[in-house]
């Protein structure tokens, strides 16, 4: 089991992306969550085995809905297993 931090860059807020990005996330078993930051990047951490961790990575990078992906940067760790499910936060 993994861990990643991903900050998405781009037009992705105010566009559905952290609603898209989550039920994504669902769909391939992740847990962890979706929330907003001050700089107008999205901060997604999520934790399960990385080839389903890689394939969420690959649908942002498809700027899912309305939004534009413009860059993801992403940091990978030990899962902590802190999350019963994925949610989008605030």
């Amino acid at each position: 089991m993994k861990r990643a931090r991903i900050a998405v860059h781009g037009i992705v807020q105010g566009v559905f992306f952290r609603v898209n990005t989550a039920k994504a996330a669902r769909e391939l078993g992740l847990k962890g969550y979706a929330k907003n930051m001050p700089d107008g990047s999205v901060e997604i951490v999520a934790e399960g085995p990385k080839d389903k961790i890689d394939e969420l990575i690959e649908f942002c990078k498809k700027s899912p809905g309305a939004s534009e992906v413009s860059k993801i940067d992403v940091k990978f760790g030990k899962a902590k297993n802190e999350f019963g499910g994925f949610e989008v936060k605030r």
